[in-house]
């Protein structure tokens, strides 16, 4: 092993010469690739002079452990007395004996009751606390929930707090559809018979469109709206469009800035309801059959 030693010391030592001569006339030159290889190689030879020198240690202890090996003292351990046992059991009681207040082995001579039965003896080991305020909290939960909803009325019973939601939900989707109205389009508005939605579109009717189609829809310089034959299609759809974007090159204007769609809608639902009233002094038909063409 020594001879091997050496002779790694006296390669390392002429690897390292040459290196430091080769280094003198390299480094400095800028080739930073070469000089990173050089050191590099003296870092690894200075790792395996480190190896050397512990796994000479070790096989230098190995040997004499062979030559003179160590004697295997084995130590008889004592058996421990009753007592100390229980002093053990006592000093490692565990953390659930503790949460559940049990008693250790050692005090159980102090809470044996007297009276006995075929030779059975009873503990006195009572209900752990914390599980008696549990116990007592439950109660006292139930007197206050008693309190809360059967004799002073302070919270809703199950039925009444349905109700309430009922109500409260209720109240949500009107207020929904109050504001879904106003996103209605030509493509989903629907037809409506309701009285609510055909008179509130009378009433715009009558503010904004007698002058031009009459007061009952019969046509004075607009068409007639209550006949079969439309100029621009008679569906709730159509009409809504043509009322939305208007048909300027016809003297029709758009009300889409002036209406809101759900006014729209009505007025829309409104016009729809005219179909077959035939007023007096009715203009002549203008356009396509309803059916015939839609557009």
């Amino acid at each position: 092993m020594r001879i091997f030693l050496t002779g790694i010391f006296l390669f390392s030592g002429s690897v390292f010469a040459q290196s430091t001569e080769e280094t003198s006339k390299v480094l400095g030159t800028g080739n930073l690739y070469w000089d990173l290889l050089i050191i590099a190689f003296v870092i690894l030879l200075l790792l395996l002079l480190l190896v050397s020198v512990v796994l000479l240690r070790t096989f230098k202890q190995l040997s004499n452990e062979i030559i003179n090996p160590s004697p295997i003292v084995t130590e008889v351990e004592k058996p421990l007395e009753y007592e100390e046992w229980l002093a053990m059991k006592k000093s490692k009681q565990g953390i659930w004996t503790k949460i559940l207040g049990l008693k250790p082995l050692s005090e159980e001579k102090d809470i044996l009751l007297e009276h006995q039965f075929d030779g059975i003896a009873e503990l006195d080991n009572p209900t752990p606390a914390w599980f008696m305020w549990l116990f007592y909290g439950t109660i006292a939960l139930a007197f206050g929930y008693m309190l809360t909803y059967h004799v002073f009325d302070w919270a809703p019973l199950q039925d009444e707090e349905y109700a309430l939601e009922v109500q409260e939900a209720e109240a949500a989707r009107k207020e929904y559809l109050s504001k879904a109205a106003n996103l209605i389009d030509e493509n989903t508005v629907k037809e409506s018979s309701e009285a609510s939605v055909i008179t509130s579109g009378q009433a715009i009717y009558n503010s904004n469109c007698v002058a031009c189609h009459g007061d009952r829809g019969q046509g004075v310089v607009g068409p007639n709206l209550t006949d079969e034959y439309w100029l621009h299609g008679g569906s709730v759809n159509a009409i809504f469009k043509t009322i939305k974007y208007g048909i300027p090159e016809k003297g029709m204007i758009s009300w889409e800035k002036t209406l809101t769609p759900k006014q729209i809608s009505e007025v829309t639902n409104f016009i729809h309801s005219l179909k077959g009233s035939n007023p007096a002094n009715a203009k002549a038909p203008q356009g396509e059959k309803e059916g015939e063409k839609e557009g």
